[in-house]
């Protein structure tokens, strides 16, 4: 089933959608549509969501985890490429986990222990390997989300909605979350979080998109380049769990405050680079004083194709993650298998370990308060123009 709104004329939108492949799906049609995509287990509907700006540059995402699946912007030719890793169908988001494109929480990054005490009370959660991962194995990204429609000061926009009850993996209190997702004609996706609960609690949201702005399943990203707006980093012990400690990047292999490639120093002998075969750390991120506002945290580039994504964020640290494994087996986009370094997450967020490392930023809830967060992601092209 599709369904189509804003600019486009209904029938025509809907003939397209009908009779051109999925691939081919994403046309220059300025406006939002809806398509069946799959079902779940429990045989709920997956629902595919694209909003498509007046050049043609679009975004998809899923009632399922409210998961970025596509994200099609143009090189410095005007060529449209998907620049998200993503998997062919629907079902094997469920099936094949790697968080991609996915919305996680609770709390996203890990919480050691898989324990937090807030208040004097103590919380044991649903993790595993001695820590809980992004909300755990039934967090946020594994949940259908309700959708809607609306209309922000960004443009159209999708809103995804999910309320996680009391106890939830663990976690107390019910948590009315919402992300909404607006994207413009300047190619710019805005991610708005808000949450609200009703016993005290842990909030950590974030998107968790895989990225190579050469084009999905164009070999690895180690020729990218990154800059990183930040002068000190988080280190992680031999389980990948932070230490507590905050760290200079000057005279590191984490030192990105001027842009270099991704793949410069990830065969590093430094421990903290080989023990991962590459990054998966959190950055502390150079902050105004201002609370909540939105500053630049990081600039990323492919010189081959010119594109180009800036993110901005009103969080206080990004996790880096040059996707260090192997190559997939998984069923991807294209019948594809990404090889090691295939993309890169860049995930705003708290820090980790934050309700058991109480010197880094507090993210504790109460009934009341209304946890909100931004981030914006800028698309463009360098050494050229559409």
């Amino acid at each position: 089933m599709t369904r189509c709104w804003w600019k486009a004329p209904l029938a025509a939108c809907a003939i397209a959608m009908m009779t051109l492949p999925l691939a081919a799906q994403a046309a220059p049609v300025a406006g939002v549509s809806e398509l069946d995509w799959g079902k779940a287990p429990d045989g709920a509907v997956i629902r595919r969501y694209t909003i498509t700006n007046r050049h043609g540059a679009s975004v998809s995402i899923l009632n399922l985890g409210a998961t970025i699946a596509s994200l099609r912007v143009p090189d410095r030719a005007g060529k449209l490429e998907d620049v998200v890793l993503g998997y062919a169908k629907a079902e094997d988001y469920l099936r094949n986990g790697a968080f991609y494109g996915a919305t996680v929480g609770r709390y996203a990054n890990r919480i050691v222990g898989s324990k937090l005490t807030i208040d004097g009370k103590t919380y044991a959660l649903d993790g595993f390997g001695g820590a809980i991962l992004h909300g755990g194995p039934k967090g946020f990204h594994t949940r259908m989300w309700s959708v809607a429609t609306i209309k922000t000061a960004q443009g159209p926009a999708l809103r995804f909605t999910l309320v996680s009850p009391d106890g939830d993996e663990g976690f107390p209190g019910k948590l009315t979350a919402t992300v909404t997702f607006a994207w413009d004609d300047s190619d710019r996706l805005t991610i708005d979080y808000r949450a609200t609960t009703t016993k005290t609690t842990v909030v950590n949201l974030t998107q968790h998109s895989y990225f190579n702005l050469a084009g999905a399943g164009h070999g690895d990203i180690l020729g990218e380049r990154l800059r990183i707006n930040a002068d000190f980093y988080t280190p992680s012990g031999p389980n990948n769990t932070p230490t507590g400690e905050v760290l200079k990047v000057a005279g590191t292999p984490f030192d990105f405050t001027t842009a270099k490639p991704l793949g410069q120093d990830i065969n590093s002998p430094d421990p903290q680079v080989a023990r991962g075969h590459g990054y998966d750390h959190n950055f502390v991120l150079r902050r105004s004083m201002v609370p909540g506002e939105v500053v630049e945290a990081a600039h990323l580039a492919d010189p081959a194709s010119g594109r180009t994504l800036t993110v901005s964020t009103s969080e206080p640290g990004l996790q880096l993650y040059t996707a260090n494994g192997p190559g997939s087996p998984r069923p991807m986009r294209d019948g594809l298998t990404y090889p090691a370094h295939a993309g890169v997450a860049m995930e705003t967020e708290h820090y980790p370990d934050t309700p058991n490392l109480t010197h880094f930023p507090h993210v504790v809830l109460r009934p009341g308060e209304v946890y909100s967060s931004r981030t914006i992601w800028q698309f463009g092209v360098e050494g050229g123009s559409r």
